[in-house]
């Protein structure tokens, strides 16, 4: 039942991405989660700028992650309701909504601007990391 799935997993994706930001959050993780990153992605830098761009070249409404895979860490993006648990049966750990509801009222059509600030200024690495298996 498609409809049933749209609202189901879209109040997931919500209630994820609402614990994936606080107040004064932003920088850089830590610990075990940023040794995964730097193994896996690179380094920080690397994977914000695959995360970013994952958010600012999903098409129309969506969803930017970080995943845990049997591989190790990945950056992926989704369309609509899905995410990397209904479409590949990965863990998520991090969210960032692209869907224009999410930035609109603050900035416009400025996806990027917002995507900086959520990187910068919001992520709760704490969170993310407690995500981890």
């Amino acid at each position: 039942n498609q409809g049933l799935f749209n609202n189901a997993a879209q109040s997931y994706n919500h209630a994820f991405y609402w614990n994936c930001m606080k107040p004064n959050g932003g920088g850089k993780p830590s610990g075990k989660l940023m040794e995964m990153i730097e193994k896996d992605v690179g380094s920080f830098d690397a994977f914000k700028t695959e995360f970013v761009n994952a958010g600012a070249t999903a098409f129309g409404s969506g969803w930017a992650w970080l995943s845990m895979t049997p591989d190790g860490l990945k950056v992926s993006k989704t369309i609509g309701a899905d995410n990397p648990l209904t479409t590949e049966g990965w863990t998520p750990l991090l969210t960032m909504d692209v869907w224009e509801h999410a930035y609109y009222l603050d900035y416009q059509n400025l996806r990027p601007t917002y995507e900086e600030t959520f990187m910068d200024k919001l992520v709760n690495w704490d969170f993310v990391a407690s995500n981890l298996p």
